[in-house]
């Protein structure tokens, strides 16, 4: 289905449930301030395995801007290499937060998550500047909930940055938002060559499990074999030895 505008979907008027997968597009601000990153996520690129990270973004809503966003949402931008989040690290262990990346859009983001602490406080925004329009960051994706862990998944631990599955009430309020703050994943589409990550999600993806089919028919074939043949060597070896007389 064609995308439909995030301004019309607000958390207390709509059942997010219901329209999980639903593809919409929505206009802001990034604020790479308050990035976060989720895994380790392993990728296979021309056939080798590697690890990474997913990479969550507040987008807020830009002040006096038609077009842009009412309430700031969380934005899964894609895929990312470990070494982005290695610099996130060292830059907070530093002087304060990343500006390693896109650091010609740091004062940008910076200014724009001061503007939605004034929104959100329902200051007169009017005093402010009229902002240019070429800012926006445009995300085409899907709405999703939080992600459910296995047993095997440690806890987050958002005092260390550790974030091993995307709880997006935690993720919220780690980032300043409330916790019914709108989730959605973005997907690969008019992916721009000259900045190869993050790498947003193919929308062939969403539509597979995580076992598919052929997966399990796999693992049954494997499994059944591997116990066929144990059952054989166990029936050869307690089988009773013939003696010679």
């Amino acid at each position: 289905m064609e995308p439909i505008y995030l301004n019309r979907i607000t958390p207390s008027s709509e059942n997010l449930d219901s329209l999980e997968f639903r593809r919409v597009v929505c206009k802001g601000v990034f604020d790479e301030s308050k990035s976060i990153y989720v895994g380790p996520r392993s990728r296979s690129i021309s056939g080798v395995t590697e690890n990474g990270y997913y990479l969550i973004t507040p987008l807020m809503p830009l002040p006096n801007s038609p077009e842009s966003l009412q309430m700031p949402i969380l934005v899964n931008r894609g895929w990312v290499p470990r070494s982005w989040r290695d610099k996130s690290l060292k830059a907070l262990e530093g002087d304060g937060p990343d500006q390693s990346i896109e650091s010609s859009r740091s004062t940008d983001v910076q200014e724009s998550g001061s503007w939605w602490n004034f929104w959100s406080k329902k200051s007169n925004i009017t005093e402010k500047k009229d902002i240019s329009q070429a800012m926006l960051d445009e995300v085409v994706g899907v709405i999703r909930g939080s992600e459910k862990p296995s047993i095997f998944v440690p806890a987050n631990d958002p005092n260390s940055c550790q974030w091993f599955y995307v709880d997006v009430a935690e993720i919220a309020h780690s980032c300043g938002l409330p916790e019914n703050t709108v989730y959605i994943e973005a997907v690969n589409e008019n992916v721009n060559p000259s900045k190869p990550y993050p790498i947003p999600k193919d929308t062939n993806a969403l539509i597979q499990s995580s076992r598919m089919p052929q997966d399990h028919l796999n693992y049954t074939f494997t499994w059944y074999s591997l116990s066929a043949a144990v059952t054989f060597m166990a029936v050869k070896r307690l089988q009773p030895k013939k003696t010679l007389r």
